[in-house]
């Protein structure tokens, strides 16, 4: 059975994980066609390749995992994987959020760097690693989320994350191929800022329901208590609430800890997200040795 809203959080993840990573790619492949150095772009297209394979390896390694614990283990891997993906998409969002500005800049002198040194290969591990950091922070985020799909609606949930992800990594590899031809219509800014304030909603989830995890085994008693029913209005088992679950974490009988935790860390994450970056600090120059004081 297809899920829609599994779908659609993988989706999300896809593009917006695979538009930073293309968006890398496209910079160093740009810089090498406008320096002359376009024989070296399989080297790029070899990194990129081993990056990919290695993110999807531990993705597969990570997941598979999760069939051989037997219970309490099985929650309590489930829900520190959660917890994991969650941390890790939020220091990836506010990493992205200061760095963005200097990313292309920072790409082009280590490009400098390993061809002044001449070594051709250096191209294949600049690339290699410009990518992994994105690629291994997308297997982890989508294991989680795939996890709490197969909770909702069973193995299908998990598939139709991973389609999901498949559609949007295949579209930021459009969207970079545009960057490389030179297109200026896609706002990356906006962009950026719009599926952040998403991801935001899709980790405040998975922390409820990892929370919602270590209650089941008994960790967390404090709160354990369901907090409101509302089954009947709109049941995370069915329609709305079932896509809205898969996508957020929703729950119509969330308990009392795992609604606490929600709202806390969306409370914080997302005014932490949005709000204005202090001005960056400019650098006088240093003044000539002979020049007066």
């Amino acid at each position: 059975m297809f899920d829609i809203g599994a779908f659609t959080s993988g989706l999300l993840t896809g593009l917006r994980e695979g538009v930073e990573a293309a968006l890398i790619v496209s910079i160093i492949c740009a810089y090498l066609a406008r320096t002359g150095n376009g024989q070296h772009l399989g080297r790029i297209g070899l990194g990129v390749a081993a990056a990919v394979a290695a993110s999807v390896a531990l993705g597969l390694v990570i997941f598979a995992t999760l069939g051989e614990l037997k219970t309490p283990w099985e929650q309590v891997f489930e829900g520190t994987t959660m917890l994991l993906a969650a941390t890790v998409v939020t220091w990836m969002l506010f990493w992205m959020r200061r760095q963005a500005s200097s990313v292309a800049s920072q790409l082009q002198r280590a490009l400098e760097r390993v061809l002044t040194a001449g070594s051709a290969w250096g191209l294949a591990i600049l690339a290699f690693t410009a990518v992994i950091r994105e690629g291994l922070e997308t297997a982890l985020f989508l294991v989680g989320q795939a996890t709490a799909a197969t909770h909702t609606v069973g193995a299908a949930g998990a598939a139709s994350v991973l389609a999901g992800a498949v559609v949007g990594l295949l579209a930021s590899v459009g969207l970079g191929y545009g960057f490389y031809r030179g297109s200026r219509r896609l706002n990356l800014g906006r962009f950026f800022r719009w599926t952040g304030i998403l991801l935001v909603f899709i980790a405040a989830g998975l922390v409820g329901s990892a929370v919602h995890e270590f209650v089941e085994i008994g960790w967390i008693r404090l709160g354990a208590q369901t907090a409101f029913d509302i089954s009947g209005t709109l049941s995370h088992e069915t329609g709305i609430g079932l896509f809205l679950r898969a996508l957020f974490g929703y729950s119509s009988s969330p308990e009392v800890v795992a609604l606490v935790t929600w709202a806390a860390y969306l409370a914080v994450v997302l005014s932490l997200y949005l709000r204005p970056l202090p001005p960056r600090p400019t650098l006088r120059p240093e003044p000539a040795p002979n020049a007066p004081a």
